[in-house]
């Protein structure tokens, strides 16, 4: 795919018009897809959800939303359903005001049950398109090739700052009825930079999976959290890795420019760094992924297909948590019963590195300040309502700043212990209390 047509705009005249103009084509009773995260759509989000009243039973479908559709003239007329909830979607997933649908399977080229659907109306941000008329969706594919398969009509957002990468990164610009210039402005979603407490953890954390676990010639999947996200940081010591990966973080640039990822031994994309989408990276590390034809990023339903995965010899997936028990149950989705995220892709690596590979990991904190007190992050059972992101059996390692719990093979009492000795100090006397307690077992 080459560089932007410079004459696009004249070429493609007949389709871009105003972002109401753009969203004019959604009627009453329409279902729609929003986007997720990196490719939402925000300007086309808000013109639609300017005509509700207008426009009535719309359903909207979206995850980990940049736009906030949490507005009461909105939600009087639209239906906003998502299955994975980011700060836009927690609370009114919670009060009920929008639905959740929770999704952990994934199919190439099949969208998850609850998704499944033509969509009458899909909104998709692009680039601008090429001189053949191809337009990449930038640092995020998400399910963009999926959805554009079967929607009946796909309204384009165009950024002009758009990258654009090898794998399924392309669309042809006549799939779209409607195009709308982006006008840029500050992303409203907002993600939290780590604590001062959290980076030191993290830090430590870092250092032990990478002197420990990860091995040269392994593949590599980096969940995007506050501390497998650093992960790439201390990999420079590494050789021959691979990248087989749902979203790919900051510094695994870095990484390819020294040679230590090369993709040399990853059987699915050999000499390719595979992911679906680019988060939390500088423009310069989008640029230059831009300007190397090894960076491919391919549809979230490729990337995190169990049977892809299960290919893949020597795979390691690292994963955040925000509680593991001390059997090794990792929750990464919600506390107790209330919402905070989402299964996404975590639970389909952890199964496919574990069962492949031996390979995976949950790394997390052993404790957090909440409100100025102190709360253990290694927990001895998760309270009622808690939803276990990863089973047990799946969970080779745990990490904490206080060492690395090895699970794999291990009786419940023998995991108890590796449990216990990587708890926050000032928890470990009742965590061995509440083992005998919930499990009979002693510590």
């Amino acid at each position: 795919m080459g560089a932007t047509d410079p004459n696009w705009r004249e070429r493609y005249a007949h389709k871009i018009g105003t972002v109401d103009e753009a969203v004019s084509i959604v009627r009453s009773g329409d279902e729609v897809w929003g986007g997720g995260w990196t490719s939402v759509p925000v300007q086309l989000c808000a013109a639609l959800a300017a005509r509700a009243g207008e426009i009535t039973n719309v359903t909207v479908r979206t995850y980990l939303t940049a736009y906030n559709w949490d507005q009461p003239e909105v939600l009087e007329h639209f239906r906003i359903i998502t299955f994975y909830a980011g700060p836009f979607e927690r609370t009114p997933a919670r009060e009920e005001r929008f639905d959740f649908i929770p999704v952990a399977q994934w199919r190439t080229g099949k969208l998850p049950p609850g998704v499944d659907l033509d969509f009458d109306v899909a909104l998709i941000p692009i680039s601008p398109p090429d001189a053949d008329g191809w337009c990449s969706f930038g640092g995020g594919v998400w399910f963009g090739p999926t959805i554009s398969k079967s929607a009946k009509a796909l309204v384009g957002e165009v950024h002009p700052e758009f990258i654009r990468t090898g794998g399924q990164n392309r669309i042809h610009v006549d799939r779209f009825q409607r195009l709308a210039e982006y006008v840029p402005q500050p992303s409203p979603l907002v993600i939290n930079p780590r604590s001062e407490e959290t980076e030191l953890a993290a830090q430590i954390i870092c250092t032990l999976v990478a002197s420990e676990i990860v091995y040269d010639g392994a593949t590599m999947q980096f969940g995007v959290g506050d501390v497998s996200a650093a992960l790439p940081v201390f990999l420079h010591e590494k050789h021959d890795l691979g990248v087989h990966t749902e979203l790919m973080p900051g510094g695994l640039v870095d990484l390819v420019k020294e040679g230590v990822v090369n993709s040399k031994y990853s059987p699915l994309n050999p000499g390719k760094f595979v992911a679906s989408a680019l988060v939390q990276m500088s423009q310069e590390e989008l640029d230059y992924i831009g300007s190397d034809s090894r960076f491919e990023l391919y549809d979230f339903t490729y990337t995190d297909d169990l049977r892809n995965l299960l290919q893949i010899e020597n795979f390691i997936a690292v994963n955040n948590a925000m509680a593991v028990d001390i059997t090794g149950n990792a929750s990464s989705e919600t506390m107790g019963p209330m919402i905070f995220s989402g299964t996404g892709g975590q639970a389909a690596f952890a199964v496919g590195a574990s069962t492949a590979a031996g390979g995976s990991v949950i790394v997390l904190p052993s404790s957090q300040l909440v409100r100025d007190e102190r709360k253990p992050r290694i927990v001895a059972g998760h309270p009622e309502g808690t939803i276990v992101t990863v089973h047990r059996s799946f969970v080779d390692y745990v990490v904490t700043e206080h060492g690395i719990a090895r699970l794999r093979g291990k009786s419940l009492r023998e995991r108890a212990q590796e449990m216990i000795a990587i708890a926050h100090p000032d928890f470990r006397a009742e965590l061995r209390k509440d083992a005998k307690r919930l499990y009979g077992i002693t510590v």
